[in-house]
This record gives C-alpha cells, structure tokens and sequence, in this order.
C-alpha cells in the first residue's frame, strides 16, 4: 500500500485475518501505518524510482491516499505492475474537473461546474448560475482544503486571481442547497463482482467529518436504492477496483454527488465493528480479486465519531481518558492512530453500536468529546 497513513494501518490490521502481509510505502517513520506494519519502506510517492523499488516483489499495489503522479502509475503499469485501482480510474479520484466531466458524460447528477483559467471564467459563471459560488482546486484538496465559498464577484476577483497567480488548477461550481450528506460505499473486484454497504449520513462541522450514522436515519427504500445503484454504476463505468466511495448531497431534487474516493474512507470506518465485513478487509478482497464478503449491518444502529484534537491543552494524557472512557462506556470501541496531538487533527475514531440510534449518536458524540478534551459535555465530571 502506497501511504502510511491510518487507512494504511486499518489496511495492516485486516490483511493479518486474511493472511496476508501488507508491505507499506511511509514517507515517515512516525506515519501511522509505519509505527505499526513490520515490513516498512520510507520513500515518497512523488519519486518514481521510490515506486519502483517499492513495488519489487509485491503482488498488487493500492493506496491510501490518490496523490501519486498518474504518469507513474502508468509506468508501473507498463512494467507490470498490477496497480489496483489503475491508473484511468484513479484519474477521475485525482482530477475533479476530470471527475465532474466522466460522471456528466454519463449521466449522473453533478452540480453546474466549469474549469477556470482566468477570473472572467467565475464571474460569467456566478452570472448565469447566481451567487455564492464554490471554488476548488482541482487536485489535492480534502476536508475542506481547496475549496472556497465566493459570495460576490468583487470578492472572486480578489480569491481567483490569488489562486491563479499560484498555478493551482481550477473549477467552479454552484452551491447546492442541500438538505444533508450521504455516502455510498461500494467495492468491485477486477472480475467484476461488487459490493454495497447500507447508504449512511455523514455529519460535518467546518468542512471535517465529525460523525457517521450507519444506516442514514429517515432514508426511503427508493432513496438507498438509487443511491447504491449509482456507485455501482460508477466503479463499473471507470473500471474502479478495491473500496470506492461517492459523497452525495440530498437535496430537494434528488442526489447529486459531490466526491468520490478510490480507497477506504472515512465514511466506513464504522464498518470495522459495524459490518460482517470491513471495508479495508473488502478493500484487500477486491484488489486480489478474491470473492467479496457479507455487508451486513452488526446491529440496527452504528455511530462512528472521528476523534479531534482539542483547541486546549486535554487535562489529562490520553491513557486516562482513555481509562475513564471505557468505565462508562465499556461497550465502545476506540482506534488511535498513534499521531501527535494537536488542535483539529483527526487523532483517530470511536465506533458505538445499538438498537436506537438517537441514543447511540449521542453517546458517540460525549465519547469523542471526552477523549478529545477530558471534560464530559453533560456535566458528569471526573475528578
């Protein structure tokens, strides 16, 4: 797995179930996967010889992340490499623009969207389409990162012309009036057989995923229905192996997706204990074209909340929160990502699984909250 990151260590933890040996490509020791995997290479994913080397002896090559240069997924490629997803698919995961024409040729509802080259691009399109408008750039973005809200044209200029002036590629696209956000998470095999998880809703704050509700509350049949219908159709239409998940906005007209991501995501991670099978043991199922395994929900409700870094200094070191945690909450399941702390940072997640979920998501909401900071939200202090 090419990324050391804490997909790639989640990755580490099922492939030892299923066998196999996981060798990881850090550009780090202190990545979260190299802390952990046994068979670590420090190099950089920009640096094709690094790659190269890398892929020396392994049977298949993914990825944690989809920053690698495509032109050397191509010549890994033609080296032969087995590069699961390959690199035409990954294009639409690394390129939005790429990504937003593929999905329109086909059909699928996409925002109003046009590439930008020079700020005349953004104020013809806030003209037709109306304000605010969100800018992104076209590669490399996440969590908020590379996007934009622009209000009015005075301040498009002032944004665009910055952007431009610093080589990013952009686009520009009309701000949907959403009523929340969903994901599909699907898995498809290089033999063509696929897989779909129950549709969930992903919960943001200042652009980062705080929560996931698996499955989404108040979600129609047909509305599940069409939604996993599409992923589906995407990871068949651009050829996608391994774990594909597609950010979808509801909004009053239907869905229309806003992302995908060729790799496990952080809208699944609720899967580790919340489905017969996790994404990342699908992900490595996928990639090596084995037979892919039941999704089948655990239990009627599952919450996951990413673990934030505090804006504070936390009252106490993370062995006792996590101490204190588990004696009121010894049925939640807590995964760490061995990163340093720091405010904002996704230090790592907590899953809780039940029958009602109002009940559930709340008391993922005081865990994460607690073992972020130390203090509980309800008043319970512990002294």
């Amino acid at each position: 797995m090419v990324g050391g990151g804490q997909l790639a260590r989640m990755t580490h933890q099922a492939a030892i179930s299923l066998g196999q040996s996981l060798k990881v490509l850090a550009t780090s020791p202190d990545d979260s996967a190299a802390l952990i995997a046994p068979n670590v290479e420090i190099g950089h994913h920009t640096d094709l010889e690094a790659l190269k080397n890398f892929a020396q002896g392994c049977d298949v090559v993914t990825f944690d992340h989809e920053h690698v240069p495509n032109e050397h997924l191509r010549e890994l490629e033609a080296s032969g490499v087995s590069v699961q997803p390959g690199p035409d698919a990954l294009r639409h995961a690394q390129d939005k623009l790429v990504m937003r024409r593929a999905l329109a040729e086909l059909g699928l509802p996409v925002p109003p969207f046009a590439e930008v080259t020079e700020v005349a691009d953004v104020l013809r399109f806030g003209a037709e389409h109306g304000w605010p408008c969100v800018l992104k750039t076209a590669r490399g973005g996440y969590d908020g990162r590379g996007v934009w809200v622009l209000d009015t044209p005075d301040g498009a200029r002032r944004t665009v012309r910055e952007l431009l002036d610093s080589g990013a590629p952009l686009l520009v696209e009309q701000k949907v009036a959403l009523r929340r956000e969903l994901a599909a998470l699907v898995a498809r095999s290089p033999f063509g057989q696929g897989a779909v998880w129950p549709l969930v809703e992903t919960v943001q704050q200042d652009g980062i995923c705080v929560q996931v509700l698996a499955p989404a509350p108040n979600a129609s049949a047909e509305l599940v229905e069409q939604a996993q219908t599409l992923a589906l159709r995407v990871a068949e239409s651009l050829g996608v192996t391994g774990v594909l998940a597609v950010e979808l906005f509801e909004t009053d007209h239907g869905l229309v997706v806003n992302e995908l991501a060729m790799r496990p995501h952080n809208s699944g991670h609720w899967t580790i204990e919340g489905s017969r099978t996790s994404q990342f043991e699908q992900h490595l199922r996928a990639v090596l074209d084995y037979p892919l395994g039941s999704t089948e929900l655990t239990a009627p409700a599952v919450v996951m909340a990413n673990l934030l870094g505090s804006p504070t200094e936390p009252k106490m070191g993370v062995d006792e929160r996590l101490h204190h945690l588990f004696a009121r909450y010894p049925h939640a399941k807590v995964h760490l990502y061995g990163k340093s702390e720091r405010p904002g940072r996704k230090l790592g997640h907590i899953t809780l699984l039940g029958d009602d979920l109002a009940q559930v998501r709340e008391q993922a909401r005081l865990a994460a909250h607690w073992l972020s900071r130390g203090e509980w939200l309800d008043g319970h202090q512990i002294h």
